[in-house]
């Protein structure tokens, strides 16, 4: 599921932009079609403009039926009568997506035996100073089995004592859940943690919800700027 807004806040109709000849939004749908990994893929939108643009080029839309908060909102709704097990949350404005990180928060739930696992998530580690200061760049923690302990804007954790070799891992906003987690999430309200970030991700952790990371080497280029768009227009 690829939840797609047209009025993103920091900016509106990115996901209209052109990267070359296609749009962002379609170079993200395809691209995800393309990895093979899913039984269907499906862009769930509150926008005509994005559903005409992803129905009239083949793809598969879905309109929103309530206004949402968050992705995850928009997604629940969506496959609330869906036959699903593992629902994955790409995000609209990641048109670079390749299989690999896909493949990776996937193999979690083939190997999560036990049933620990509610949700999985990515993360890169980032080294650029900048880049770790950057607020637009979300910073994960995590415990030494690898499940989030928190998501910031901020820097976490505070370099304090720069000599004890930490790691600076930015969070990637690709998602696996279980179908149940996500129905449970819709259902829950918003408390002051998410309010305060405006980062979905820390109502799963408010209330209980285990957060699975997994590292890749392959860094994200989403776009949340127009600086963001033409950086991704001279990679492209």
């Amino acid at each position: 599921m690829i939840p797609a807004r047209y009025a993103a806040t920091r900016f509106p109709a990115k996901l209209m932009q052109l990267l070359g000849n296609k749009t962002v939004i379609r170079h993200t749908y395809d691209n995800t079609v393309a990895t093979g990994l899913f039984d269907e893929v499906i862009v769930v939108t509150d926008s005509d403009i994005i559903y005409n643009e992803i129905m009239s080029n083949g793809g598969k839309a879905i309109k929103s039926i309530k206004e949402h908060e968050s992705g995850s909102d928009r997604i629940a709704e969506a496959v609330e009568k869906l036959d699903v097990d593992v629902v994955v949350n790409v995000q609209g404005d990641e048109p670079f997506i390749n299989k690999e990180p896909l493949a990776k928060v996937l193999d979690v739930f083939r190997n999560d035996y036990d049933q620990k696992v509610d949700l999985a998530s990515l993360m890169f580690q980032i080294t650029d100073t900048d880049e770790i200061e950057n607020p637009n760049n979300v910073k994960v923690v995590t415990d030494q089995s690898g499940f989030a302990l928190y998501f910031s804007r901020s820097v976490i954790p505070y370099p304090r004592d720069k000599e004890t070799g930490v790691r600076y891992m930015k969070h990637i906003g690709i998602y696996a859940f279980r179908k149940q987690a996500l129905l449970d999430f819709y259902s829950l309200p918003i408390k002051s943690l998410e309010a305060s970030e405006k980062l979905e991700q820390l109502r799963y952790l408010e209330f209980g919800k285990r957060i699975k990371m997994v590292e890749t080497n392959q860094g994200s280029i989403g776009i949340d700027t127009p600086a963001d768009l033409e950086k991704a227009r001279k990679l492209f």
